[in-house]
């Protein structure tokens, strides 16, 4: 009896075994981000995963296109960008669905110190930095139009483009290489704080008002693993939330862990007042970002794509409403 006995416990252990197995591979969520202080209440969402039901594994990548490659190439489930690489993937076959939006803003354009630049009109004859295909270049590129600025990063024009990474572009303006440049957050706050920058303007006067960073979801992991979907989705939702209701939290971890000490508290005050945390996205948002690209030609989309078609905000709406978020 006592060996029957003790081969059933076996087989029911090893059963056991077999059915947690799959459920735990199943709860690793890879998700794509950049280094960038708006993003950091999304790298906070690995550090509550465990209690949230999941395990969160970050890859950190240079620009928004990157985490769309990395989409295609089948390497992650959830993704981090500007919108512009979220429109510019699904244009060009990335299977996602747009299901959250981070923050807002993030955004400046910063003109040498030294030219005392005021508006637009002043940017004539001179070189602007910016990163080719970022939100940043759509932005400009509206601006630029609305003025009545010609651009291109070809002699000819009234402005000439110098297209750089994001990390380059506070030193060349630093360097006196670039008179101006459309950057993101921190770097144009730290370009400003360091005297050698000085804002110019917030670019959200275009149609597309301020753009919203977006949370992508592959269309795989959206219909197929369903409930690991919707954990993640509360775990975002509970970052943020932590993120905007506790201000020192989120400078602590950004400045700490995420920029390891490289950026003051000014440079993150600064950054969040014009990159603050958000939760929502709607496809309005996205069709007028994906007509505003067309118009500037930024993405260079076949078949651009409409976007009540692929943005999916049910998963958001669940979390907050059982999250008690407004």
């Amino acid at each position: 009896m006592k060996k029957t006995a003790f081969v059933k416990t076996m087989v029911a252990a090893a059963l056991a075994a077999a059915v947690l197995a799959p459920a735990q591979a199943q709860d690793v969520v890879r998700l794509g981000n950049l280094k960038f202080a708006h993003y950091g209440a999304v790298s906070y969402i690995k550090e509550i995963a465990p209690k949230c039901g999941i395990k969160v594994e970050e890859h950190m990548f240079a620009k928004g296109l990157d985490v769309m490659q990395a989409i295609i190439a089948g390497e992650l489930d959830v993704g981090t960008t500007a919108s512009e690489a979220a429109i510019s993937g699904r244009a060009g076959g990335a299977p996602i669905y747009v299901v959250a939006g981070f923050a807002k803003g993030g955004a400046r354009l910063v003109g040498r110190s030294d030219l005392k630049m005021k508006s637009l009109k002043d940017l004539k004859g001179k070189k602007v930095g910016v990163t080719r295909g970022g939100i940043q270049e759509v932005l400009l590129l509206a601006e630029l139009q609305q003025a009545g600025l010609t651009a291109s990063d070809q002699p000819g024009k009234d402005v000439q483009l110098v297209f750089l990474a994001y990390a380059d572009l506070n030193q060349a303006l630093l360097g006196k290489n670039i008179d101006a440049m459309m950057q993101s957050e921190p770097q144009s706050s730290q370009a400003i704080n360091k005297g050698f920058g000085a804002e110019m303007l917030k670019p959200y006067d275009t149609p597309i008002g301020e753009p919203i960073r977006t949370m992508v979801m592959t269309e795989k992991f959206y219909k197929e693993k369903r409930p690991v979907a919707e954990k993640f989705m509360r775990c975002f939702v509970e970052a943020t939330k932590t993120f905007i209701d506790q201000p020192a939290t989120a400078e602590k971890y950004v400045r700490e862990v995420v920029f390891k000490g490289q950026i003051t508290s000014d440079d993150f005050q600064d950054a969040i007042s014009n990159s603050p945390y958000s939760y929502d996205i709607t496809p309005d948002h996205i069709q007028v970002t994906t007509d505003v690209m067309v118009k500037t030609g930024v993405g260079r989309m076949a078949r651009p794509p409409v976007a009540k078609e692929w943005v999916k905000t049910d998963l958001l709406d669940g979390a907050k409403k059982s999250l008690g978020v407004k």
